[in-house]
């Protein structure tokens, strides 16, 4: 591995050996890296001159910012940045009482073709790399001069679908040598890929699972979401159990509100008796609209009594509060606008 920002510790330290270097200077390398968030070498102040030069071959991962809107609403900060190879990603900073919460990109578009998602449109370019991962959240935090206390990986992409690169970007993350960001503050989301879910179970981490749900029936779920085709809902729950019985987290089960798709009482009654021993909790998000998409969000009185039912069936239940509606807030929107911008230029 050449990318030396997605290297552990003890990568770090092989890496110093076979520059003929000391294995110490890895963790001094590890902290200008993902503590105090460097770009380059040359702030490596406590690193010889000969030994940066070496280093010199291992470019850092430096996104760059190519926009940054923010919402007259609430605040809400949505980035674009730009990757080495020119592709283009997105990363929301939503402020709350309880911190900064960061919804980073884990790939550059995506190919799960769920029908209420701009990131989808023009399918999946490549995978992001856990220090392209790191940097949306290192670059926010380096611009605002505020901490990051929670990473949601529910941006662009399909974070099941980059596996390997997801669970090494956890493991750095949640470093105690780096932004030792809390494994119980990170949130991932899945549209319900079995094996990799069974997989996660495994790993002994303790991150929040959420699952994208959007209906409580398969014939509902394949007309949104193409993964339904793949993994029925008697698959998924049980996937979904074993996470929990696995590492005692609880999950959240996403349910975007689309008006007269799977708004309706009948739904949120089949949706009760699908998840009413699942241990875990419902977020309803009214559904950001795009146009690409003829979808409209559920009007306000479909919502609560969507709400309503659950939480009288003992379904534990919130709504997702709307950040950055008036700058696209939806996820792939800022990207797509972009790169339309940039063909008709």
């Amino acid at each position: 591995m050449t990318d030396i920002k997605s290297m552990t510790i003890d990568e770090l330290k092989k890496l110093m050996t076979t520059l003929g270097d000391k294995p110490f200077r890895a963790k001094q390398i590890y902290s200008w890296l993902h503590e105090h968030l460097v770009t380059s070498y040359d702030e490596m102040t406590n690193l010889s001159k000969s030994l940066r030069e070496k280093l010199k071959e291992y470019p850092v991962t430096a996104l760059k910012m190519v926009d940054v809107q923010t919402s007259r609403i609430d605040g809400t900060q949505k980035y674009l940045f730009r990757l080495s190879d020119g592709n283009v990603i997105e990363s929301v900073l939503m402020r709350y009482k309880h911190g900064n919460s960061v919804c980073i990109s884990s790939q550059v578009g995506c190919r799960m073709g769920c029908r209420f998602c701009a990131s989808t449109i023009g399918g999946l370019t490549r995978c992001l790399k856990p220090s392209e991962m790191l940097d949306q959240i290192y670059r926010i935090q380096r611009s605002t001069g505020e901490r990051v206390s929670n990473v949601v990986v529910m941006g662009s992409g399909e974070p099941m679908d980059n596996y390997d690169n997801l669970i090494r970007f956890i493991r750095l993350l949640s470093d105690e040598n780096g932004l030792n960001i809390s494994q119980r503050n990170i949130t991932v989301s899945t549209c319900g890929i079995v094996p990799k879910i069974l997989k996660l179970a495994e790993e002994g981490l303790s991150i929040t699972l959420a699952l994208s749900l959007h209906a409580p029936d398969d014939e509902t779920r394949k007309t949104l979401m193409p993964i339904a085709n793949s993994y029925s809902l008697s698959e998924v729950l049980p996937a979904c159990k074993e996470y929990y019985k696995k590492t005692g987290r609880r999950l959240t089960f996403e349910y975007s509100l689309v008006q007269g798709v799977n708004d309706n009482l009948d739904e949120a009654k089949r949706l009760t008796a699908l998840l009413k021993d699942m241990q875990g909790h419902v977020n309803l998000i009214p559904v950001n609209p795009i146009k690409e998409r003829d979808f409209k969000q559920s009007n306000r009185d479909a919502i609560d009594a969507f709400r309503g039912y659950l939480e009288k069936h003992g379904i534990n239940v919130t709504i997702r509060r709307e950040m950055g509606r008036d700058i696209g807030g939806a996820c792939g929107q800022l990207r797509k606008s972009y790169l339309s911008e940039e063909e008709s230029s």
